[in-house]
C-alpha cells in the first residue's frame, strides 16, 4: 500500500465505525435560548458537516451531524432587548444579586453539564475533528476552569469585604458588573475558550449574548436547558445565524458594553468601528497570533524538536498558541530538519476515536485548498518540502509539511498559516530573530531553545517588549490557568486567567463616607441588616 492508499483508508464506510464512538442519530436543533425561555425555530438551518468524510458509493462524503438556526437580525435584537432588560441598567436582579448567591447558581450549572459530558465529548470529536482524548480533556479542564473560578471569586470578594479608612474617608471597595456581554467563542476550542470568558462574565454579574462559533456550535446545545434553568430570565441568550448579518446591528445599538472575541484582529476593528460610542465599549480579544520558536545553536535539539512537534502539530497546528514560525541557526539547521522530519513521521494520524491519535481530519472546509496555496507559495520562491509525503492531502486530512528555507517574502513567513505546516526559517545572527518579532504585528508568545545563560538572558530582555509570554526550552501554550494571557499589537487586547478575568469583565466601584459617629453607625446598621448585597461584611467560605 502506498501512502496516498494509507491517506485514504483512514477514512471508512459508516458500519466500520465502533459502535460506542457513532454520533448515532443526526442532530437537529430546532429552538434557541432567548429571554429564559426556549423558542422554538422553524427558519432556515445551517447543516453541519463533519470533517469526518465517511466511504461511500459515490466516494468520501462529509457526514451530516445535524442543523442549527441560522436566525434573522430580528431574533437577535429580541435575544439584546431580553439581555439590556435583565441588566436594568444595573438593577436587574441577576447584578444586583449577591456573590454568593452567584456563585449557587454557576455550581448549579456546572453539576448540570457535567450530565451531559457524553453528548458534549462525542459532538466535540465529531464537529470539529478533534481527538476523544483531547476532546474529554476540553472537557475536563472546562469544568475545572469553572471551579477555580469560583475559588478565585470568592477569594476576590474576602479581600473585598473589608473597610479602608484613609484621610478621614471611610471605604469598601468591591467590583461591579459592566452590563451586556456579546460573547463569541473560537471553533478551536468551542467550549473551552468559550467558557473562559462566558463563565467569568457571567458570575460577575453581567448578562449576556452568546453566539457559538460556526463550526462547533452543535455541542453547545445539550447545554441549553442547564443555562435556562440555572440563571434567571434573560441572564443568558443564545444567538444563531450568521455574524456578518446578526452581528453589526447589535453592535450599532450602543446597547453592547463588552465585546468578547476569539477570533480575527479583523473582524474585532471592525466591530469595534460599529458602536456609537466605542468609549463605552470594553474589548476583551484572543486575536490572530504568529509565534516563533528560535533555536539557537547551543540548544538542546532533541528537545527542540521534541517541543516544536507539540508546539505547532497539537491539534493539527489549529490552536492560537500553536508555534507558527521556526527559526534554526543554520549551523544546525540540517541535523535539526532530520530530527525533526523523523519525529513528524512518528505521528500516529486517522480518526478522532483511535486510540493515540495525533492528526485528525480539519473542520474547516477551505483550510486544505489554502495549505496547498501557501506550500506552493513557498515553493515557488525557492523553499522545498523536507519530510516525505508533507503537505499530501485526502479530502479533509492534510498530511503535515516541514518547509524550508522560509523566507521574507513568502506567505508562509507572515500569515498565520493555523494547520498543519511548519516553516522553518534559518537564521546567522540572533538579531534576526528579534527584527521579526519587532516588525510582526502579532505579539502573543515566543519560544526560546538554548542552554546558554548568556544566550537566552540576551533575548529575554529585548523580547518580553515584544511578546507577553517568554517560554525557555518549551513549546508555547496558554496554562497553567492562573498565569495571565494575554498578547501585544493584534494578538489580544485585555487579559484572561482565572484571576484577570474577573476583573477585565468588572470595575472597581466603592461606597465612601466620612468617618463621623453618624455614618459609622448608620452603615453599621445597613452591615448588620444585611439590607444591602453591596456594603456587607460578609465572609464566603
Amino acid at each position: 500500500m502506498n501512502f496516498n492508499e494509507r491517506l485514504q483508508s483512514i477514512f471508512v464506510e459508516a458500519q466500520e465505525i465502533p459502535t460506542e464512538c457513532r454520533l448515532g442519530a443526526e442532530v437537529h436543533q430546532r429552538e434557541y435560548l432567548s429571554n429564559g425561555e426556549l423558542h422554538p425555530w422553524n427558519g432556515e438551518v445551517h447543516t453541519v458537516l463533519s470533517p469526518v468524510c465517511i466511504r461511500t458509493a459515490n466516494g468520501l462524503e462529509r457526514k451530516i451531524i445535524g442543523t442549527y438556526p441560522l436566525c434573522d437580525e430580528k431574533e437577535a435584537m429580541e435575544a439584546l432587548d431580553a439581555a439590556v432588560k435583565a441588566y436594568d441598567n444595573g438593577r436587574g436582579e441577576w447584578p444586583t444579586m449577591s456573590v454568593a448567591d452567584r456563585i449557587t447558581c454557576v455550581e448549579k450549572f456546572t453539576h448540570k453539564i457535567i450530565e451531559k459530558k457524553g453528548e458534549v465529548v462525542k459532538l466535540l470529536m465529531w464537529e470539529i475533528g478533534k481527538s476523544y482524548a483531547d476532546s474529554v480533556k476540553e472537557f475536563d479542564r472546562t469544568v475545572e476552569y469553572i471551579y477555580a473560578t469560583i475559588d478565585a471569586l470568592k477569594d476576590l470578594d474576602r479581600k473585598s469585604s473589608t473597610f479602608t479608612v484613609e484621610q478621614g474617608i471611610i471605604a469598601q471597595i468591591r467590583r461591579s458588573p459592566l452590563g451586556v456581554v456579546l460573547c463569541m467563542g473560537p471553533f478551536n476550542y468551542p467550549l473551552n475558550e468559550t467558557f473562559t470568558t462566558l463563565i467569568p462574565a457571567l458570575i460577575m454579574g453581567n448578562t449576556l449574548l452568546f453566539k457559538p462559533p460556526k463550526h462547533g456550535t452543535l455541542l453547545h446545545y445539550p447545554l441549553l436547558t442547564a443555562f435556562r434553568d440555572c440563571f434567571p430570565k434573560g441572564v443568558v441568550n443564545t444567538i444563531y445565524g450568521r455574524g456578518n448579518k446578526i452581528i453589526p446591528g447589535l453592535m450599532k445599538s450602543g446597547d453592547i458594553n463588552v465585546l468578547t472575541l476569539i477570533g480575527s484582529s479583523k473582524v474585532a476593528n471592525e466591530l469595534k468601528k460599529l458602536h456609537p460610542k466605542v468609549n463605552r465599549l470594553r474589548a476583551i480579544l484572543g486575536l490572530d497570533a504568529k509565534n516563533a520558536a528560535i533555536i539557537t545553536e547551543k540548544a538542546d535539539l532533541k528537545l527542540s524538536v521534541q517541543e516544536t512537534v507539540l508546539g505547532s502539530l497539537s491539534f493539527n497546528g489549529q490552536r492560537c498558541t500553536a508555534l507558527k514560525i521556526v527559526f534554526v541557526h543554520r549551523s544546525v539547521a540540517a541535523e535539526f530538519l532530520s530530527l525533526l522530519s523523523a519525529e513528524v513521521a512518528k505521528l500516529k494520524f486517522g480518526m478522532p476515536w483511535e486510540n493515540g491519535v495525533a492528526l485528525t481530519p480539519l473542520p474547516e472546509p477551505h483550510k486544505p485548498a489554502y495549505l496547498k496555496e501557501v506550500i506552493e507559495d513557498a515553493l515557488a520562491q525557492g523553499a522545498r518540502v523536507v519530510n516525505e509525503h508533507g503537505g499530501e492531502c485526502v479530502a479533509s486530512f492534510v498530511y503535515p509539511a516541514v518547509v524550508y528555507p522560509v523566507s521574507k517574502g513568502m506567505k508562509l513567513y507572515t500569515e498565520e498559516q493555523f494547520g498543519p505546516v511548519i516553516p522553518v526559517v534559518p537564521f546567522d545572527d540572533l538579531e534576526e530573530t528579534i527584527e521579526y518579532l519587532i516588525e510582526s504585528t502579532h505579539g502573543q508568545q515566543v519560544s526560546i531553545f538554548s542552554n546558554d545563560e548568556e544566550e537566552v538572558a540576551g533575548l529575554i530582555d529585548p523580547l518580553v517588549n515584544q511578546v507577553s509570554r517568554v517560554n525557555i526550552n518549551c513549546q508555547c501554550q496558554r496554562g497553567p490557568d492562573v498565569f495571565p494571557f494575554t498578547g501585544r499589537k493584534d494578538s489580544a487586547e485585555g487579559t484572561l486567567s482565572v484571576f484577570d478575568a474577573l476583573r477585565s469583565f468588572s470595575i472597581r466601584s466603592l461606597v465612601a463616607a466620612k468617618l463621623n459617629d453618624n455614618n459609622k453607625h448608620l452603615i453599621n446598621d445597613i452591615v448588620d441588616s444585611n439590607s444591602s448585597n453591596f456594603l456587607s461584611t460578609k465572609y464566603l467560605f
